[in-house]
């Protein structure tokens, strides 16, 4: 947790890269800029790569990347990264603080204020609902800048608007490598991980591309081997379903293990009148949870 007279920044981690240093907030090393990340940037490398000064980092955080990013070109890197994330930084020298979703809000992010007007952000909504009155999801693709006051959509793709694409022919090829290649870097990991499968056509395509790259770890460039030999698939299923004991007769079934679902979980629920009862904090132990506060 970082606090100061004119923020607080707390953050819960499920620990994915640098397992051992990358706990957070991260803070720059003249202590001006505190980050509370949940996310992933995949192309973290060549971002650090093409910084415009040397940065001295502290960690081997994929996110840490953030903070000589906003050092050296305000928030105009954004479109710049790639990967999911929703973050909080503070700027303690001039008083400033952004916060940015990315492009499609895979990531949730939530913001509201409290009674005072005080800014609050949190990953998850029922960490807002006794404290601020009114709260609302921060727009995917946005940035929200203290120092302009208001939300700015940096994210614009051309293809958004149909005459940009119309008549456009579809490439297959294409598509496949553009696929293929988002798979693989997002086995960016160190610490073993497994695949959600429903049995649908685009989780068992995804499964299947990912378990051609899952021998090799992708941060060191497949250099070394990865955590384990078998890609471990996790499926929701009923006691007895004939479908998820086929596929586990089909493949190796110590890799394939059924997830029991307990209850409701709506931590992103749809929009609903009654759903503001339902985020009273019971229920799951949330795996990330972050948190900015300015007065």
């Amino acid at each position: 947790m970082f606090a100061c007279e004119s923020a607080i920044l707390a953050h819960e981690r499920l620990a994915i890269v640098d397992v051992e240093h990358g706990a957070q907030p991260l803070v720059s090393a003249d202590g001006a800029l505190v980050l509370a990340v949940n996310g992933e940037i995949y192309n973290h490398r060549t971002l650090e790569a093409g910084l415009e000064r040397p940065y001295p980092f502290r960690t081997r955080s994929d996110c840490e990347v953030i903070l000589p990013l906003y050092e050296q070109r305000g928030v105009a890197f954004l479109n710049d990264l790639n990967g999911i994330f929703a973050f909080a930084l503070y700027d303690r020298r001039r008083n400033r603080y952004v916060i940015a979703r990315d492009p499609i809000g895979v990531m949730p992010l939530y913001i509201g204020h409290d009674a005072h007007g005080q800014c609050f952000v949190a990953s998850e909504m029922k960490a807002l609902v006794d404290v601020c009155p009114t709260f609302r999801a921060f727009p995917p693709g946005h940035v929200f800048d203290s120092a302009t006051g208001r939300f700015e959509q940096y994210y614009q793709p051309a293809w958004r608007d149909y005459d940009a694409t119309r008549g456009t022919p579809a490439d297959l090829t294409s598509l496949r490598q553009a696929l293929e290649a988002a798979v693989e870097r997002q086995l960016m990991s160190d610490v073993p991980y497994g695949v959600l499968l429903s049995g649908g056509l685009d989780s068992s395509l995804l499964t299947a591309i990912a378990h051609r790259f899952a021998k090799r770890r992708i941060e060191d460039g497949g250099a070394s081997e990865a955590w384990g030999p078998q890609l471990h698939r996790f499926a929701l299923g009923l006691d007895g379903a004939s479908d998820l004991a086929r596929f586990r007769a089909d493949v190796d079934a110590d890799a394939v293990h059924r997830v029991r679902r307990e209850g409701p979980e709506r931590d992103d629920p749809v929009r609903d009148p009654r759903v503001r009862r339902r985020h009273t904090g019971q229920g799951a132990e949330p795996d990330r949870r972050r948190s900015a506060r300015r007065s």
